[in-house]
């Protein structure tokens, strides 16, 4: 599976995106000395789009996505003082998953969740990782974008958060493992899952 093939078949999500106003960040050296807002402006902003892309598709629809983000911003600017560098992407994602998590466990459907398996051996992780062709790339590329989407909703909701953090939006193991707050191992096995469930989907409607 590549990247660049899940992007630009999920495409649609973004354009459903609601217009919202982002700010320009001056990528300073130091962030010492700057203001709550200056702060906010320059950590969380940059980042908002992916903020809700995740969002959505973790919640699965636009109205809660949005809920999600506010809910998230706000969480995001009371802490803001406590962020100590590093990825600022990760960070932001952390705060977005963890308040989607709290508006799924709130609301009156039942989640379904997967276990949390840790200490998976690299070599369960999908060789077919690598960018290039190879068959889930050709399978991915002949399924139109509805049917992608469908089939990536239905994901259980770790998996399907490990496969949109890694194959569309382009977060590295390391950042998704500090998003998710999860050992890498536990990351490489869910989206080795993802993409084995994926693809049995898209294989069945064919």
């Amino acid at each position: 599976m590549t990247v660049v093939s899940l992007q630009s078949k999920t495409q649609p999500i973004e354009a459903e995106r609601p217009p919202m106003r982002l700010v320009a960040s001056d990528a300073p050296d130091s962030l010492s000395g700057l203001d709550d807002n200056a702060r906010f402006r320059n950590i969380v902003m940059p980042h908002i789009d992916e903020a809700y892309r995740l969002a959505h598709w973790l919640t699965g629809n636009r109205t809660d996505a949005e809920d999600v983000v506010q809910d998230a911003s706000m969480r995001a600017f009371r802490a803001i003082r406590n962020y100590g560098g590093g990825s600022a992407r990760s960070w932001v994602l952390s705060i977005v998953r963890n308040a989607a998590y709290s508006w799924l466990h709130n609301r009156p459907a039942v989640v379904v969740t997967v276990e949390d398996l840790e200490a998976v051996e690299l070599e369960q992780a999908n060789p077919g990782d690598r960018d290039g062709d190879n068959p889930e790339a050709a399978l991915i590329a002949k399924a139109d974008a509805d049917q992608l989407r469908t089939a990536i909703a239905a994901l259980p909701t770790a998996f399907r958060e490990a496969l949109v953090l890694r194959d569309i939006e382009g977060l590295d193991y390391r950042e998704i493992a500090q998003a998710t707050e999860v050992p890498i191992g536990t990351v490489m096995s869910r989206l080795a899952r993802a993409r084995q469930r994926l693809m049995a989907a898209l294989t069945s409607e064919r």
